[in-house]
């Protein structure tokens, strides 16, 4: 796969990579769900590979992302992760990774898991678009829009519709890769077997 991927993605061997093995993949697993929702509130107003080149060390911050330890954090613990230099140090977004934790745990009790909860805004089923160029691809739908209200009713920050729609894209509920991408076909067929 070489000059055919989306052009997003060129230039850049991370964010190669993420593109070819990631992006778009259906995610079912809770801890991987919690990782890209600190992830994708972190990038707000910044670039995803900033926050790609970051990722080891939200690792590394944020306990492997695990809810359950990341939702016990202290105010003394914020406070070492405004200094730690493996992330972006912005207090609003280190602050809401804490308290959406504790909201994430919340919708884990209300509806069993998290993956339970996420996938009901597109009925259990991978969305599969047909893009055939970068320009035609939304900044966000009325899925993202119904996820980022649902979202902040349950007191999650950073979870606005453009960012639930990257989010969306990264998870696999959405299949945004260009039509002429090889990715395109491939997450279609991971979707195919997807069944919530």
């Amino acid at each position: 796969m070489t000059d055919k991927r989306c052009p997003w993605c060129l230039g850049d061997p991370v964010y190669m990579r993420y593109h070819d093995e990631e992006w778009g993949v259906p995610v079912t697993k809770d801890s991987k769900l919690f990782e890209f929702l600190i992830l994708e509130g972190a990038q707000a107003g910044l670039s995803w590979l900033t926050i790609l080149k970051r990722r080891d060390g939200y690792r590394k911050a944020f306990a492997d992302f695990d809810a359950e330890k990341v939702a016990r954090f202290s105010a003394r613990k914020i406070e070492s992760l405004l200094k730690f230099q493996g992330i972006i140090r912005n207090r609003l977004k280190v602050e809401s990774a804490v308290s959406n934790a504790r909201a994430f745990l919340e919708v884990q009790s209300e509806f069993g898991s998290y993956n339970a909860y996420q996938w009901r805004f597109v009925d259990g089923r991978p969305k599969q678009n047909r893009w055939k160029t970068l320009s035609q691809v939304p900044p966000t739908s009325k899925e993202s829009d119904a996820y980022s209200k649902d979202l902040k009713s349950r007191g999650f920050k950073f979870v606005g519709s453009t960012i639930m729609y990257a989010h969306m894209q990264a998870t696999g509920m959405i299949n945004d890769h260009l039509v002429s991408c090889p990715r395109h076909a491939l997450v279609k067929g991971k979707a195919a077997s997807v069944r919530i």
